[in-house]
């Protein structure tokens, strides 16, 4: 924001101070909460507040027992070990299908295109426990019904890690959707009829012309589809069984059952994971403007 001018008025500038502290006022209540669960995840005690020591800064108040906790516990690690198989799974399948239908939906001659986009993007927007109890009922069910009758299934998705990668691919393929439309709406399509009057087929055009200017796009929803798989909670609870057990999972679980303490390690961790990507995604949006001519190199 640029400086206050020299010659701006009383109100001007009474506008111009009160502005910042508004600003200031709603920046640390939305980060307040998470300046205080930092520093109690390096509690000596098992207590959720601060000790005496730690308010006294004594170094004997601190210590590190609760992330060794997080890197010695079996659950943690089989709940971590999950969240990282399943994250990426389900990110690549968000990804290969909300590129794919956000490059279809781009196009102005695709019938019904903003009905269609309303849908897909409608993950987003039921409410989660919604979306979880009919992912429940469909996988559950011992059969597709079609047509021309029942189709019998010789299993069940529920209580399987692809049933739990299906339904947070599901969740995060809006997200895909949205930032590659975003990308989209500044492409040369001129550089696509280009490339096929140079006797390009449309699968060498997307991959050598299309794909790179549209990357950045791309990254940026896969980022937000694994932040979403890798956070979810509420579809892994219906969908999923103690075997598929996610990080999310097991936090909610420590909060409910016995109240670890770890459960502050474990969120300082996915705090400082959520700021790289948070920090990954700003680059890309940055380097996605200068490609597109939006922003001076």
């Amino acid at each position: 924001m640029s400086a206050l001018p020299p010659y701006a008025s009383t109100g001007q500038r009474a506008w111009f101070y009160s502005y910042r502290v508004i600003c200031g006022l709603i920046f640390f209540f939305l980060i307040a909460p998470i300046l205080v669960i930092i520093p109690l995840s390096f509690n000596a005690q098992d207590f959720f507040t601060f000790t005496p020591e730690m308010l006294r800064l004594d170094p004997e108040g601190y210590s590190l027992k609760h992330y060794q906790d997080f890197l010695t516990n079996s659950d943690w690690q089989l709940a971590l070990s999950n969240s990282l198989k399943i994250a990426p799974i389900a990110t690549l399948i968000s990804v290969s299908l909300g590129t794919l239908a956000a490059i279809g939906l781009s196009q102005s001659h695709v019938p019904g295109r903003r009905a269609i986009m309303a849908i897909m993007i409608s993950p987003m927007i039921v409410p989660l426990i919604i979306s979880a109890t009919g992912m429940y009922f469909f996988y559950s069910n011992p059969y597709i019904p079609t047509p021309f009758g029942k189709v019998y299934l010789p299993f069940t998705l529920t209580g399987t890690y692809a049933g739990v990668v299906l339904a947070h691919a599901a969740l995060g393929i809006p997200f895909v959707i949205i930032t590659v439309t975003a990308t989209l709406v500044g492409f040369d399509k001129s550089l696509t009829r280009a490339s096929a009057m140079m006797g390009a087929n449309p699968v060498t055009t997307f991959f050598r012309v299309q794909m790179p200017l549209i990357l950045p796009g791309v990254i940026s929803g896969g980022l937000f589809a694994f932040i979403t798989s890798f956070d979810e909670v509420v579809v892994v609870l219906f969908v999923g069984s103690a075997q598929q057990k996610t990080l999310p999972w097991q936090m909610f679980t420590g909060l409910r059952e016995q109240i670890s303490p770890t459960i502050l390690a474990v969120a300082t961790i996915l705090v400082f994971i959520s700021i790289c990507l948070l920090t990954t995604l700003e680059i890309l949006r940055r380097r996605s403007e200068r490609l597109r001519g939006m922003s001076p190199g």
